[in-house]
């Protein structure tokens, strides 16, 4: 099925604009969903219920309200609400251009997809060169459903990412933890440093791992819709933490057993698939085979709503 764009946009490039589409990078279908049913096996429905009296409130009448004190609300009508949200607009303006690792991935929100619309394919494409050749991305802003945002613009091979940023204040500081540091010696480091280096790769292959928690749902639920038990996993005992152990034997232990690094075959594997993500350098890429899925029961059996 053909991509579908969500939105056309246009990117203030200096004194270029570039008529571009929008698409979804990614897609919400890596989780099982179970629905709530009631005894007889039907569907539930969700319901708001009043606090003070306990009725049923439809959802027409229902007002919003911000709480400024505790059990105290202002209300807002549907057009003061209105007025709060930022214009949209379709127009992203580059504000400035950065280095691509400059951004701490912890900011990486929504990430999407952007190609060029008609006759955009030009400036399109000197925007993605200049980036790739620059090792820098696009700082821009875009006011999207009532709100602005931060993006970054990032350069790939084969195109360009439209990479979604969380604010200052929507990220916490590991500084609130108070992580103790504590030191630790050469020899004890050295031995780390070669854990690391047994297990290194030259990228992350995502076609290389497979989401074994859905896999293992699915199968349970062919063995439902087969009219069989399904049986509860054996559980992991965890440990206590409290055995005192010798660091540099579980360090030198680690490295005799490679570090827990993954097979040579399947890290063959990973390098050729990294390749055709188009977010490595730019290098000949060759199609890789992803891995193998469990045997999927018949669609019409499976289909949800």
């Amino acid at each position: 099925m053909a991509a579908r764009s969500i939105a056309s946009l246009s990117l203030s490039f200096g004194l270029v604009s570039i008529p571009v589409k929008l698409y979804s990078a990614t897609e919400s279908a890596s989780d099982v969903r179970f629905n709530l049913l009631a005894p007889d096996g039907s569907r539930v429905k969700q319901q708001y219920v009043s606090e003070a009296t306990g009725e049923v409130v439809e959802r027409g009448a229902m007002k919003k309200g911000y709480e400024f004190e505790k059990d105290r609300f202002v209300v807002f009508t549907a057009e003061e609400l209105k007025a709060l949200e930022e214009s949209a607009s379709h127009v992203v303006e580059i504000v400035a251009f950065i280095p691509e690792k400059s951004v701490d991935p912890i900011y990486f929100d929504k990430t999407y997809f952007i190609a060029p619309d008609k006759r955009g394919g030009k400036p399109y494409s000197l925007l993605q060169q200049a980036l790739f050749e620059s090792q820098r991305g696009a700082l821009a802003k875009w006011a999207s459903k009532g709100k602005t945002h931060i993006v970054l613009i990032r350069p790939t091979q084969d195109g360009l990412i439209f990479q979604q940023l969380l604010f200052a204040d929507e990220v916490r500081s590991l500084a609130e933890l108070h992580i103790e540091h504590v030191a630790v010696s050469a020899a004890e480091l050295k031995l780390a440093l070669q854990i690391i280096e047994q297990g290194t790769e030259d990228s992350y292959d995502p076609a290389a791992y497979e989401n074994e928690e859905k896999k293992r749902i699915l199968a349970a639920i062919d063995r439902k819709i087969e009219g069989k038990e399904v049986v509860s996993n054996e559980p992991v005992e965890a440990d206590s933490g409290a055995q005192v152990i010798d660091l540099m034997e579980a360090l030198r232990a680690s490295l005799s057993k490679g570090g827990g690094a993954r097979p040579k075959a399947v890290a063959r594997k990973g390098k050729e698939a990294a390749e055709v993500t188009g977010i490595a350098a730019p290098r000949t890429r060759k199609p890789a085979q992803r891995a193998e899925q469990a045997p999927a029961v018949p669609a019409k059996v499976r289909a949800r709503k």
